[in-house]
């Protein structure tokens, strides 16, 4: 069996480094003989290093790989590698402050990327994580095979607060190196044996609460001169960047203050096991002093527990537990006066002291590495002896009992009595920003296609509000303004022509769908006075959502010859563009992939059906082939970024993805599957919508479950949190489409019948 093991490692200096060593070093063995004379397979492995601020680190021979913490494509390079290299299971060592991207993101693709089955191994637990934070382990603990954990306290919040099935849990305590040393001695080559030597380590920073064990010592040193207390360890290399050695300057003044010079030591070093060890050894009691509970998992109380040192320690989560049955005592937090007569308490006593070494030191004999490492290699054998799952068709199919409920919440938050307003600050709008015209046309659709599939009262009264906002924004000569400020003024004379298209589209929509006659005399009233300038127009997106207005309204009139005849002559104009763009390997409109692609060959399908010519149709098939090949190569929707877009022979952008690219390629893939019948295209419809649900580069949902917003889309940093009307809009018609996807495969008996009661 072959294990890859992602994380930070030696010589980095990180305390996960040192787990990853540790697990490495425990479980890859080399083939040989059991003490019964029969073959054991071995155990092969190599390490993936996570790599901090550009550094270059001497790695030892079994690192095969780095990852620059905040190089993006380093990620997707790295996951190539293990995907080629026969291992059998990944092993990733998560804590979220040693990948990139906002909260650790950055994994997240390259674990979707990932084709071998994933344990990993929780560091840090939030009980109360941030909404990037939740998402991001719940994520990850979805993707895994299997989720360590190292206390029983983690159980309780992966399964409550994450949502995580209880049987993908295991429970293996952290281990603790087999390394022993005489206290006697220890204390000899230390030259501490005249002393009560008090220790304390690990990497420094203000949460470790120092502070409390030096206010504690003038009491203690009053009765026991003898006692020294020693702070081993380096500043946190996170504090260093922001604070420099501010804490570390404040312990030093604390201690001149108190006048302990003698009595306190600074080693700042990031010291070897081996001498690690010797110092814990050596040490007649070991404090914790944390300064609050949210501490899921100590390796530093560990190690200590395991050489059998005495612990003292406030109450955070691991030490509660592994401290538990008298193999150490407790104090409160920030509580100097309490830790003063509990250090003096065990100092004058020192059978208790010994009973306390004791019971560390038995308990310390059963969460050794080589005990740890064994039960890690029981689950990798597990993990990998699983069939993994192939998925068939029907398997991507959307469950309908999985999706969010649909809630117009936030579109009304976003909406006032001029119209609705195109930008949020997370969740809230953002007043500053104004109207704009393509908002409100989105918005006119979204709810027009609601009302028609639900016949939804709210939907309904919306509608007036952003019909009469396109009204009020139509100039003379039927073109439109785009931008309004809050206070009403006009901000532009002429808006872009992807918000005339985009209006038009809407309003085409209406004149196909009216709920009531007054809705469709105003809506055909604007869409005519704006027919003129339809022929005008050179942008072909514009063009294009120009054509799907013609479209809809052209399916409740077939009669309007001239209004066939417009259609004709912009699809011919896509085609000609297609035709002087594409080659052998490029069948595009452009040179490059830019925005909303999906709309080109979505406007082409829809003009195919209404003209029936072969060269449209065949256009429109070609571009959409093309298209789904660039982006659904991977089994799922992987949008262009418009970072840098996708230039003809260059490099595509994976950054910014933005949800009216998701929307554009739903409606392609709808209209595709009316045209030609082929179910496959409503399968890749749905694989699109689930884009905003988590099946995406980054592995995150966009739709935000407490606002009922979507999200802006994704930045090279992580999930853009603000909720504008775009967004929030192109996921709301997106839904709806999904909607009348399912009810398209009951029609066409491609519903399973374990579906179709719930889809009803």
């Amino acid at each position: 069996m072959k294990i890859v093991y992602i994380g930070t490692y030696p010589p980095r200096e990180c305390g996960i480094g040192i787990f990853t060593q540790n697990l490495y070093q425990s479980m890859v063995t080399k083939p040989g003989f059991s003490e019964e004379g029969r073959e054991h397979q071995s155990v092969e492995g190599f390490v993936v290093a996570m790599s901090d601020h550009d550094l270059d680190y001497n790695y030892p021979e079994e690192v095969k790989a780095i990852i620059r913490q905040e190089h993006q494509r380093d990620y997707l390079k790295a996951v190539k590698f293990i995907n080629l290299s026969g291992a059998d299971v990944c092993i990733l060592e998560h804590e979220f402050g040693i990948f990139g991207g906002q909260n650790g993101m950055y994994i997240l693709p390259m674990l979707h990327r990932l084709e071998i089955p994933l344990i990993v191994t929780l560091h840090t637990i939030l009980e109360k994580p941030s909404y990037n934070e939740k998402a991001v382990l719940e994520q990850i603990c979805r993707m895994a095979y299997k989720v360590v954990v190292m206390s029983h306290k983690a159980v309780e919040f992966l399964t409550t607060i994450y949502e995580v099935d209880k049987d993908k849990i295991a429970l293996i305590e952290h281990g603790v190196p087999e390394i022993q040393f005489d206290q006697k001695q220890s204390k000899k080559e230390l030259k501490l044996e005249k002393k009560k030597f008090l220790l304390t380590f690990g990497i420094i920073s203000r949460n470790k609460g120092i502070e409390t064990v030096i206010k504690a010592l003038p009491k203690v040193i009053e009765k026991h001169p003898e006692v020294v207390y020693m702070v081993l360890g380096k500043t946190h290399p996170n504090v260093l960047h922001h604070s420099g050695e501010e804490y570390r300057n404040y312990l030093h003044l604390l201690v001149k203050n108190l006048n302990l010079r003698d009595h306190v030591i600074f080693l700042n070093e990031f010291i070897a096991q081996n001498e690690l060890f010797k110092y814990l050894s050596a040490s007649d009691l070991y404090i914790t002093p944390y300064l609050n509970e949210a501490q899921i998992t100590s390796g530093t109380l560990s190690y200590a527990v395991g050489v059998g040192s005495a612990v003292i320690s406030t109450p955070y989560w691991h030490a509660t537990e592994l401290l538990d049955e008298g193999r150490g005592r407790l104090f409160n937090f920030n509580d100097s006066e309490q830790l003063s007569g509990i250090l003096m308490e065990l100092l004058d006593d020192p059978k208790a002291l010994k009973e306390i070494r004791k019971k560390a030191r038995d308990y310390g004999k059963t969460i050794t590495w080589s005990k740890s490492g064994d039960k890690y290699v029981a689950l990798a054998k597990e993990v990998s002896a699983a069939s993994p799952h192939v998925l068939s068709p029907e398997d991507t199919l959307i469950d309908p009992l999985l999706l969010p409920p649909f809630s117009l919440d936030h579109i009304k938050r976003l909406t006032d009595d001029t119209g609705i307003i195109q930008h949020a600050k997370f969740g809230i709008p953002n007043l500053k920003e104004g109207y704009c015209l393509d908002d409100n046309a989105r918005a006119l659709l979204m709810v027009l296609m609601d009302y028609k599939q639900t016949k939804d009262k709210q939907a309904l009264a919306l509608a007036p509000i952003y019909l009469s906002y396109i009204h009020y924004m139509q100039n003379e000569d039927g073109t439109f303004r785009n931008f309004l400020s809050f206070s009403r003024q006009f901000l532009d004379e002429v808006g872009s022509e992807d918000s005339f298209g985009r209006t038009i589209w809407a309003l085409g929509y209406l004149l196909g769908n009216a709920p009531n006659d007054a809705y469709y005399q105003t809506g055909k009233l604007v869409f005519f006075d704006a027919a003129p300038n339809f022929e005008k127009l050179q942008s072909i997106r514009a063009i294009a959502n120009t054509m799907l207005g013609i479209s809809y309204y052209l399916k409740a009139n077939p009669g309007d010859d001239s209004m066939s005849e417009r259609l004709r002559n912009l699809a011919w104009k896509l085609v000609r563009h297609y035709e002087a763009n594409s080659s052998e390997d490029w069948k595009w409109f452009e040179a490059l992939l830019a925005y909303d692609n999906g709309m080109l060959p979505l406007a082409l399908l829809n003009a195919a059906e209404i003209l029936n010519e072969d060269r449209i149709t065949e256009v429109a098939l070609e571009s959409m082939n093309f298209l789904t090949s660039v982006t659904l190569k991977d089994g799922y929707l992987s949008i262009i970024g418009n970072e840098n877009w996708y230039e003809k022979e260059g490099e595509r952008s994976l950054f910014a993805q933005q949800p009216i690219d998701a929307l554009a390629m739903i409606l392609m893939y709808q209209q595709a599957f009316h045209l030609t019948k082929n179910k496959e295209y409503l399968t890749k419809l749905f694989s699109c919508f689930m884009w905003f649900l988590g099946e995406n580069d980054l592995r995150m949902s966009l739709f935000d479950f407490e606002t009922k917003g979507c999200c802006d889309g994704f930045e090279s940093y992580g999930v853009n949190r603000n909720q504008g009307a775009e967004s929030s809009l192109a996921y709301l018609i997106s839904y709806l489409i999904v909607l009348q996807a399912f009810e398209e495969f009951e029609e066409k008996d491609f519903i399973p019948e374990s579906l179709r009661k719930v889809v009803k």
